[in-house]
Parts: structure tokens; sequence; C-alpha cells
């Protein structure tokens, strides 16, 4: 369609031409005293023609043989920059295959391509950019081959040159770059400093949150690996399952770690209702508690959503966890201060009636009522729960329990076959 069009105006301006010349009765006169010149107006339109493309002609020639120098050094440069963008190339991919000390020499070929051409008052495109970039390169090599020194030395060189405005984009790969190496290290304290010195919005990509909770777990900050791992799983780089596992794990290293009920307490509110939520953590945090001397009240508020989950369905812990969970209601007994409040009381018994023939649920009732001085009581649930009881250690405690009521009815003999009972449970 196009080559039919300019076919169609090809034949108007050939019509129109000839129209005109072929019918122009027009004389162009010339005064050139005492001479009189009379041309044909159609020659004179064609000599002014002429003329013109002879000037351009000309003029464009003159202008190409001007620009010879300029082509020459502009071609100068290109093959430069042809040997700068070669040289990064070899150094990106002598890096990724392994071949460290061949990407150091190409990246340090590049840095020193572009000071030459710096030398000759040239410039490549991206200067800043590029030095940025090989010195980075450069330093990841000699960091893979374990020389600090020249690693060191190009980092401060890339370091500086993204202080300049045209690399400034550069600085956040610069910075995680350091807090890599840092963390190789082996020094979490520099890269968490490496790290600190992100933007709000680069410290919170994917990558930088993996490198800081890596470093917090090399440095034993748990409860900034737990931030850390949050966000991750909020931003699906860890799986759920993963993500609650490795959330589970942290939460009970802070708990381990807490040297007093205060820093107990101040983990705790740390946590997130669904990770309170979780058995193997309310456990842990109440035997913790109860081991450092905290308040047995406070113990019990933390395990009591797992009672409530066995009160509505008895299965709904494992019998370890369900055991676990005795174990810390009846230390809490055992504290001067844990006598069973009037609401536990009722919990305790109501599920224990609910569920008669539960060894474990017996036990703790007995040990419940020989904490209240009901000592009848107290001996008929240890003895029903002593027939079933399948953990070794239970059925001890439960003759150790049954040994000691048998001494505050001052009955030797019962105590005594109670402790002999004991030690060969």
């Amino acid at each position: 369609m196009r080559a039919a069009l300019w076919l169609m105006a090809l034949f108007g301006t050939a019509v129109a031409a000839a129209l005109f010349a072929g019918n122009n009765q027009g004389t162009v006169t010339l005064y050139w005293p005492p001479y009189r010149v009379d041309v044909s107006l159609n020659l004179v339109l064609l000599v002014l023609a002429l003329a013109f493309v002879t000037l351009h002609l000309a003029l464009r020639a003159l202008s190409g043989l001007f620009s010879i120098p300029l082509q020459a050094k502009r071609w100068r440069l290109l093959q430069k920059e042809r040997a700068i963008h070669t040289a990064l190339l070899d150094a990106a991919l002598h890096l990724v295959a392994g071949r460290f000390v061949r990407a150091r020499k190409a990246a340090e070929l590049v840095v020193t391509l572009e000071e030459s051409v710096r030398a000759g008052d040239e410039n490549v495109v991206q200067a800043a950019r590029l030095r940025t970039l090989s010195h980075l390169l450069a330093a990841e090599s000699a960091h893979a081959l374990q020389d600090r020194t020249v690693r060191d030395q190009h980092f401060q060189l890339a370091l500086e040159h993204t202080h300049l405005r045209a690399a400034q984009d550069a600085r956040d790969g610069v910075h995680m770059r350091a807090a890599r190496w840092a963390f190789d290290d082996r020094d979490p304290g520099a890269a968490m400093q490496w790290l600190d010195q992100l933007p709000q919005g680069t410290a919170r990509r994917t990558i930088a949150l993996r490198l800081r909770f890596k470093v917090a777990r090399q440095a034993g900050k748990a409860r900034m690996a737990l931030d850390a791992s949050r966000l991750l799983t909020k931003h699906r780089a860890f799986s759920e399952v993963a993500g609650a596992g490795i959330a589970r794990g942290l939460v009970l290293e802070m708990i381990r770690s807490a040297h007093d009920p205060a820093q107990l307490q101040r983990e705790w509110d740390h946590l997130d209702p669904a990770e309170q939520r979780i058995p193997e953590v309310a456990l842990e945090a109440a035997e913790r508690c109860l081991a450092l001397g905290g308040d047995v009240a406070v113990s019990r508020l933390w395990v009591h959503p797992l009672w409530q989950a066995m009160s509505q369905r008895l299965d709904a812990l494992s019998p370890a966890l369900r055991l676990r969970l005795i174990r810390v209601l009846e230390k809490g007994f055992a504290v001067a201060a844990g006598a069973p409040d009037a609401a536990w009381l009722a919990r305790i018994e109501s599920l224990q009636l609910s569920n008669p023939a539960d060894p474990v649920l017996q036990y703790l009732a007995g040990v419940m009522c020989a904490r209240l001085e009901l000592w009848g009581k107290a001996q008929q649930l240890l003895r029903q729960s002593l027939s079933m009881l399948k953990d070794k250690e239970l059925k001890r405690d439960a003759w150790r329990a049954l040994a000691e009521l048998a001494e505050q009815r001052q009955d030797t003999a019962a105590a005594a076959q109670a402790y002999k009972e004991a030690a060969k449970a």
C-alpha cells in the first residue's frame, strides 16, 4: 500500500512539473550594462536547483572532512568501552563459575581501562556505577579466596564511589555484601551494624531479612531472629509449616535463656497470641517460671488455654504434653504459695469426675487433695491411680506421696512399705 501511494505521488509530481515546464512562457532578464540577457524561467530554476544541490554536497563533504578527528576519537572510546564491558562480563562469569583469581583480574582490568579513559579526558557512560561494580566484583573474588586485605581495599574503594550521586543506588548492595562478608567471618556485630545502615525499605527485602535472620542466629539473639522469621513467613520466604517450626524453636530458646521472672515475663509479652497458644511454648514458659521462683498464678495462667483444650477433648494434647501439664500444676502445688484457688480446684475436680478412669487426672487430684490436707480423699485417689499409671516417674511420685500421707498418720509401717515400692518403681 505504501509503495502504491509513493508511485501515485511520483506520477502526480511528474505531471505537475510537465504542465508547469511545458506551458511556462516566463523569462528572466538580466541587465549587465551594456548587455542584456534574456533567460528562460525554467532554465533559471534548473540552475538554482543544481546550485543548491552542489552547495549542499560541498558543505557535507567539508563537514565530514573536519569531523574525521572527532570520529576517530569516538571510535577509540567505543573500542575502550567494548573492552571494559567485555572485561566486566568476564569478571561476572568467572565469579559465577568459581574461577575467583580470573574474576579478580578481570575486575581489576575494568578499573584499569576506565582509569585510562579518564586520563584521556574522556568519560565512559555510567562510569561511577561501573567503578563501583568492578571494585565490588574484585572484593567478592578476594573474599572467596580468603584474601581479606585485598577484599577490604576494593571494598573501601567501592564504598567511596557510592557517595557519588551517580552511584548512590549501588550503596545498598555494597552494604549488604559487607554484612554478608562479616557474617562469613563470624563477626555478627559488624554484620548487624551494616544491616542497620540499610534504609527501611531495603531492610525489609527478603534477601536482607534472610541475612538478618542468619546474623541474629549467629549472635544468639533469639528475639531478633524471631522478628526476622515472622517477616520472612509473611513474605512467603518460609512456608507456613517451616515458619511455625522455626518460630517455635526460637521462642523456646528465648524462654530457656531467661534468667529471672521479670525477663521471662518480657519474653512472654513479646510473643504473638498464636505463639503463646503453642502447647510446647506455654509448658516451657510455665516450667521456667516455676524453676526461677516466679509467681505460681502466672504459670497457671499461661497453661490455662491448654487445660481448657483438654477439658473440651481429653486427647487434644498428646500423652507427653498431658504429662508435662500435670507436672507443671503439681509443681505449683508444691510451692508454699501454690495452693490451688477455688477456680482451679473446681476445674481439676470437674475434669477428674468427668474422666474417672484416667490415672493421670486421679494422680493430680490426689496431689491437690494432699496439698489441701484432705488426707483420706488424697490417699484414695492416689491408690486408684497406681494400678493404671504407666509412667515410672509418676508412679514413683505417687508412692512417695502415699508415704508422706502415712507419715502424717504416723503409720511407719505403711510409710516404709510405700517408700519401698517407690524405690522399686
